[in-house]
């Protein structure tokens, strides 16, 4: 190899290892939660520890939820009732399908258990939806 391509060689490699070496962006805030999930949050606006789950939920405190959510997404086609007790119990509000927020100021760190679709409890507060409460605000 000439000296004049050896030289211009060097450059070019390191540039292919730095670009190859750069970490890959990981996902923030509400892109954490993947598609098919319902996810809570324990920050404002998909911050903080997340939790994803696609199953009917008697009590978060077995995944450290309880009581902390902020937040959430619910990134599946299910109405997802939020219970202010465990085991379904206490009052209720619901987060549509597909739909994103922070959750009322009284309604964070306010929930003890989540149902897919389903029976829906005892409305927190009545609004001008009717009997069903919008958890977001």
């Amino acid at each position: 190899m000439g000296k004049k391509l050896h030289l211009l060689a060097l450059p070019i490699a390191a540039a292919a290892l730095a670009v190859l070496a750069s970490p890959a962006q990981a996902a923030a805030g509400y892109d954490r939660c993947q598609d098919g999930y319902y996810c809570m949050f324990s920050g404002l606006d998909g911050t903080g520890d997340i939790i994803q789950i696609q199953d009917d939920t008697p009590d978060l405190a077995a995944l450290g939820m309880a009581d902390r959510a902020k937040s959430d997404w619910n990134r599946t086609d299910s109405f997802i009732h939020l219970f202010s007790e465990a085991d379904y119990g206490g009052c209720a509000a619901v987060t549509i399908p597909r739909d994103k927020g922070n959750f009322f100021s009284s309604f964070r760190d306010f929930f003890d258990s989540v149902r897919f679709d389903g029976q829906n409890g005892p409305s927190c507060f009545a609004t001008l939806k009717g009997s069903v409460t919008d958890s977001h605000g």
